[in-house]
């Protein structure tokens, strides 16, 4: 079982609202809505993808490196970790 299903439901939810937002900027572009509507919606997305984004880095951080139970264990989550933000990053 995965430390995130602790708060799948929380994640889930957000994700969800996520999807509502994509569905509100398809529906914006459908409705040919004025460009500033479009992009403050796009900007909203993006918010939430990085809010979900960061909780996730959180737990991963806080399971596999601070928590973990070995030193070989918490090495193995950091580099997962440096590899999660340098393709963030990009």
């Amino acid at each position: 079982m995965s430390h995130l299903s602790r708060q799948n439901g929380k994640l889930i939810a957000r994700v969800r609202r996520i999807k509502g937002q994509l569905e509100a900027i398809e529906r914006a572009l459908e409705a040919e809505a004025a460009c500033v509507e479009v992009l403050r919606q796009v900007a909203s997305v993006r918010g939430a993808v990085n809010g979900l984004t960061v909780e996730v880095m959180e737990d991963h951080l806080r399971e596999h490196v601070l928590a973990a139970d070995t030193d070989q264990d918490r090495q193995q989550g950091g580099a997962e970790m440096i590899e999660v933000i340098r393709a963030y990053m990009k």
